[in-house]
């Protein structure tokens, strides 16, 4: 997978690209990441990315030329790739954009800063996609994030595929709780099924508590959520459970 962020900062990406998830798979050849320096399509002496907005002056926006420079200078080199704008207007981010997004063989990311990108260069942007109703400075921090979760969708990034399976949202419910040792921490214990060595009645605890979980804390994935018959089962189970601890 080619990932390539354009930003007047490619220095931001230093670390993120050599650390974690991301840098792994950058070391092992499965994810070719870029940090495109669009500075380099400037042509003054300030290399100038930016300038006031028509209309009402207020603000900064990026400007048309140098962004459009760059994508024929990719384009004359390599396929179109899928543009991508971190933008508040944009479909809200989540485990289903990821899983999406992974599957693309060339992602582009172009980074706005202050008012955004000048209308003009909408016309090359395949999708907008907002990570929450919020504003930050720049979108670089806001790419790190998108690229994280995506990463992790793309096979032979994350060493376990159950890793992935088992995380929040990959198949619309909470994580279940997680424990390590000691077994025992200021009167707080693990639970004993998870220490018992059944395989299978440690499966379906786990998945009573990501269901109980999932609905407490977010009701509205629950609620969406296409249950299997086992998860079917399992809330049978908990129902069971709760009308007998309220006895």
């Amino acid at each position: 997978m080619k990932v390539e962020v354009v930003t007047t900062i490619p220095e931001f990406f230093d670390a993120f690209t050599r650390y974690g998830v991301v840098g792994k798979a950058i070391q092992r050849g499965t994810i070719d990441f870029t940090a495109v320096d669009l500075r380099k399509y400037t042509h003054d002496s300030h290399r100038t990315t930016d300038d006031y907005a028509y209309g009402t002056g207020i603000g900064m926006v990026m400007k048309v030329e140098p962004v459009f420079e760059m994508f024929d200078d990719y384009l004359s080199k390599s396929p179109r790739p899928w543009v991508v704008y971190p933008s508040p207007q944009g479909e809200r981010f989540d485990q289903e954009k990821a899983k999406a997004l992974a599957e693309k063989k060339d992602l582009m990311f172009i980074c706005g800063r202050y008012e955004g990108l000048d209308e003009r260069i909408m016309t090359i942007v395949d999708e907008e996609i907002s990570i929450g109703d919020f504003v930050v400075s720049g979108a670089e921090i806001v790419v790190m994030v998108f690229l994280d979760a995506i990463a992790r969708m793309v096979p032979g990034v994350v060493g376990k595929k159950q890793s992935v399976v088992n995380d929040s949202f990959y198949n619309e419910l909470l994580d279940y709780a997680h424990y390590t040792r000691p077994v025992e921490f200021r009167g707080m214990k693990v639970p004993e099924i998870l220490r018992s060595g059944n395989h299978a009645k440690i499966g379906r605890y786990l998945l009573k508590d990501a269901l109980k979980r999932t609905i407490q804390k977010r009701p509205d994935l629950f609620l969406k959520h296409d249950f299997s018959l086992e998860e079917k089962a399992a809330l049978i189970e908990l129902f069971k459970e709760m009308l007998d601890d309220a006895e």
